[in-house]
């Protein structure tokens, strides 16, 4: 797989540890406000074909049905990370390898699921992160679209629309206050 890209052209070749090491100041028994926010460690199973992916969100809340989540993956990426809140529910997949092969094509750098996903060998082999609950081949509902572009909780952390994700192998990194650098 190719090198992931930010937007600005240069490549995410630092890990998560190292953005915590950098911008996480205090030690994990002191409780302040910090402007990274780590998502629950273990919450998350790898399933896309980039392991480490990164980019400005865009938010769905839905549940058990993927209208909202194909809606936003036809339109063009831009390098940002669709952040799917389905309220954790494991009865269907929200997405599977039509909808994530329109994210790579429409250049989305990456899909976070707080659901579940399907065809997960196919999704395997496509260039863009995706991260989820777990596997399930069932398909989703069309009934209630959801809502687009407002504020979800994944893992017991806060992502509105625009904070900055950092995935890869070792978890989830929200920074709410723009784009982190090393």
């Amino acid at each position: 797989m190719s090198q992931p890209a930010s937007p600005r052209g240069t490549p995410f070749s630092y890990a998560t540890a190292d953005l915590c090491d950098a911008h996480l100041e205090n030690p994990v028994d002191v409780v302040a406000e910090a402007k990274v926010a780590v998502v629950q460690p273990g919450l998350l199973r790898d399933f896309g074909g980039r392991r480490s992916f990164h980019g400005p969100a865009a938010t769905v809340k839905c549940h058990d049905s993927n209208v909202r989540v194909r809606q936003l993956l036809e339109t063009a990426g831009h390098g940002r990370v669709l952040v799917v809140d389905g309220g954790g529910s494991l009865r269907c997949a929200l997405m599977g390898d039509k909808l994530g092969k329109l994210a790579e094509q429409n250049g989305w750098s990456g899909v976070i699921v707080n659901g579940c996903v399907r065809d997960t060998a196919i999704l395997a082999q496509l260039d863009v992160g995706i991260k989820a609950l777990a596997p399930c081949p069932v398909k989703s509902s069309k009934r209630d679209p959801g809502l687009k572009a407002v504020r979800v909780i994944i893992g017991g952390v806060l992502i509105r629309p625009g904070d900055w994700i950092y995935a890869n192998e070792d978890g989830v990194l929200v920074c709410h206050e723009g784009e982190l650098m090393l």
